[in-house]
């Protein structure tokens, strides 16, 4: 069976009427699809803005960690004798851990997606120099 014919056996059901499925790499149209630029780009700016979201939410989860601590301060003595005091204990225990679980994470992630934008940038501009080294010298027109 020819590949064209497994992928439409596949996933035929999920392309427009009158239409063949195509496969996409990134959201990037198929050259011959007509679409869009099949050309793919590795730009810093999303990852950049990805690590600066990722910081942002690091900021987030640590003032929240903090506002936590202080809503709970004098809750063990104020509820002492009840029985939800040691619930209330636990509550709070698997809270904080979780959300310094989310702060480590984002902290990680903000500067693993700011590295990556960077070196993709980078190697998008040595591509793009090594091309430019290795094309052929435009011809000139005798005349």
């Amino acid at each position: 069976m020819a590949l064209n014919a497994a992928w439409e056996d596949l996933f035929g059901g999920t392309a427009p009427p009158g239409q063949s499925a195509t496969m996409t790499l990134a959201g990037v149209p198929a050259p011959d699809s007509g679409g869009g630029d099949a050309n793919l780009k590795a730009d810093e700016g999303p990852w950049h803005q990805a690590g600066n979201t990722a910081g942002e939410l690091r900021t987030s989860t640590t003032t929240s960690l903090t506002d936590l601590d202080t809503a709970n301060e004098g809750v063990g003595s104020g509820t002492a004798g009840f029985d939800s005091s040691g619930a209330l204990t636990e509550i709070l225990g698997t809270w904080k851990t979780r959300l310094t679980a989310v702060r480590d994470e984002c902290g990680r992630l903000e500067g693993a997606l700011k590295s990556a934008g960077r070196d993709f940038g980078e190697r998008e501009d040595t591509t793009r120099r090594k091309i430019a080294a290795e094309a052929p010298a435009p011809r000139r027109e005798e005349g």
